[in-house]
């Protein structure tokens, strides 16, 4: 888990702008459960540095043998040795550092999926869901490099980098006072492109998520793009979020660039200045021919550790820009699994359910969405919601479900408040079906089990017979077998679909959310069936706009403006309640005193 950091942001699609300590916190965060092996690649690094730093004094001790005619056999013999055991370390530490590095990004997506799954539905309904996907997939990417190739790659480069101006300092002091200049010149430009660095980075990234969060609604809506001829309004939206992701990118491959021709350039500038300057010590005898290799050969070698250290820099960059856009999602709020102690029991004698004076907001200074509602619900029989658009219909089922958690107020369930209920007891006596009716990826038979895993054939045929489609169902190929992601299943086959998922689990409590809106008339009425048997062995609560599927509720509650208007049944309120008789009307439905269903 991340360290414990204020990531709130005003704004849900802006990136926090976090202090360097604090994302540098959250990036060791990742890299911590991993250290013991972090170590292991930094001791290694060292072991192929050190061997990288032996080699030019062993070319310094041949050349010297040679000038005084002495064996060889020893100095080659160990310069192979050197090659060698160089080359391994190198083989095992790339192997071990990439094994590690998937195992961080396994880990830290693996950690975020499920923390976003546990989310708080207010925290992810402001945020595009597209965005998300991408701070999952591609923000993690960044943080593998830096937690892993970065840290040993800036070790091994300071090391080496040390090591190497050491050794060139006892070879020849003025040549080393001489590459000291260049290189703290060179390093301090090169460090103040690092800062430029990170915020391109980081607002590149930015713009993806954005990309990425339209893209994925635009999918969503294809056939209304298509319809309203916008292929090419939404291309060029999209389009606008790419490029300006393209333009931040190219900035921090510009400045990434600099940094690395400063760098670069700065030990080639050191190499020509030592040449020339050895050369004219050799000249007038202050050092010998095998000295100036020597030196040389460490100014050549200063490019690998320069080069890993600026590489591990600028990776970093890239991980803590990806690092506060993964915070943000890390400090989202989460739900609660555990309920306030209370001694009360459950009272299966009692209502199943009930609202007392229950005042809901969707913001502090928004007018109330539910206001001091009172509703009863019957252990037994068909609950009907009606009402206008923005009544309050869909905020109850929230609460019931304790998506939402009301102001003022409280529910009961079995005799005992909402509040101390956990959630997983809760959401297990309930079943939910919802307006737009998702089906999850996979097959039919997971859809249908999906809350009832243990269900077996019979209950899933049960079901699909309820909503009329156990035909559709068996006349397929694959049968209970086919992908809902690749088949062409209909928008009323989808609601069926989702209604079956709710009946397999035979609920105590039974959340239907505009569940017959894209049915045709004869599916209609035999949901309507199926909703009347299941409210003969449970609590069933339907909101409805078409009101035809639940003229014969035992009981039907009127909201208006987040109160309850009106409640009784049909008959009852066609006589008592002159919005009713609206609604009624709207629907075409024969509106006569007294009439029945």
């Amino acid at each position: 888990m991340t360290a414990a950091v204020d990531v709130t942001a005003a704004d849900p699609g802006k990136t926090p702008d976090l202090p360097m300590r604090a994302k540098v916190a959250i990036l060791w965060s990742y890299a911590r459960p991993h250290r013991a092996m972090i170590a292991l690649g930094v001791v290694l690094g060292l072991l192929g540095t050190a061997a990288e730093l032996a080699t030019p004094l062993v070319t310094k001790w041949v050349l010297d043998g040679l000038a005084m005619s002495e064996s060889l056999r020893g100095p080659v013999t160990v310069l192979a040795v050197l090659l060698v055991a160089g080359s391994v370390i190198g083989l095992v530490q790339t192997i071990m550092l990439g094994t590690l590095a998937e195992r961080i990004i396994l880990a830290t997506r693996t950690g975020l999926v499920r923390h976003l799954l546990r989310v708080e539905i207010p925290e992810l309904d402001r945020r595009s869901s597209g965005e998300m996907v991408a701070r999952v997939t591609s923000d993690t990417l960044l943080i593998r490099e830096a937690t892993t190739s970065s840290i040993v790659n800036g070790v091994n480069g300071a090391v080496g980098m040390v090591g190497a101006l050491v050794l060139m300092a006892t070879l020849d002091l003025p040549l080393f006072a001489t590459t000291m200049t260049v290189i703290v010149v060179v390093g301090g430009a090169a460090a103040v492109l690092m800062p430029g660095l990170a915020q391109a980075q980081q607002e590149a990234q930015a713009e993806i998520g954005l990309l990425g969060g339209r893209l994925e609604g635009i999918l969503r809506s294809l056939r209304t793009v298509k319809a309203s001829r916008a292929e090419q309004r939404e291309a060029e939206r999209i389009g606008d979020f790419a490029r300006r992701s393209a333009d931040k990118g190219i900035r921090a491959v510009r400045i990434e660039a600099w940094a690395w021709t400063i760098t670069g350039g700065g030990i080639n500038l050191a190499v020509m200045i030592v040449l020339a300057f050895g050369a004219w010590r050799v000249a007038d005898g202050s050092m010998t021919v095998s000295t100036l290799i020597a030196f040389l050969l460490y100014a050549f070698q200063l490019m690998m550790p320069v080069s890993l250290f600026t590489m591990s820099m600028t990776a970093l960059q890239s991980g803590l820009a990806a690092a506060a856009r993964i915070a943000e999602l890390s400090q989202l709020r989460t739900e609660t699994d555990v309920a306030a102690y209370s001694s009360e029991p459950t009272n299966r004698l009692t209502d199943a359910l009930e609202l007392r004076d229950v005042v809901f907001r969707y913001a502090p200074d928004a007018s109330p969405a539910l206001d001091g509602v009172d509703v009863t619900i019957p252990r037994y029989g068909h609950t009907a919601i009606v009402g206008p658009s923005g009544a309050g219909k869909t905020t109850i089922f929230s609460l019931l479900l304790k998506f939402l958690r009301p102001e003022r107020g409280d529910i009961v369930l079995d005799g005992r408040s909402l509040e101390n209920w956990t959630l997983h007891d809760l959401r297990a006596r309930i079943a939910y079906v919802e307006q737009d009716t998702p089906l999850v990826p996979g097959t039919l038979r997971e859809n249908l089990v999906y809350a009832a895993p243990t269900a077996n054939d019979d209950d899933i045929w049960r079901a699909l017979a309820a909503v009329r489609m156990d035909e559709r169902v068996q006349a397929m190929p694959e049968g209970l077998a086919t992908d809902v992601t690749t088949s062409t299943l209909s928008g009323g086959e989808r609601q069926r679909i989702a209604l079956a998922r709710a009946l397999v689990v035979d609920p105590e409590l039974l959340l239907l959310d505009e569940v017959t809106a894209q049915l045709d008339g004869l599916t209609e009425a035999a949901v309507a069936a199926g909703i009347r048997r299941q409210a003969e062995r449970g609590a069933v609560i339907t909101i409805a706009h078409r009101l035809s599927t639940i003229l014969d509720a035992d009981q039907i509650v009127v909201l208006e403006a987040g109160r309850v208007r009106a409640v009784g049944n049909h008959r009852e309120l066609l006589d008592a309640d002159e919005l009713y008789r609206e609604l009624v009307a709207a629907m075409h439905i024969e509106v006569t005193s007294g009439s029945g269903p």
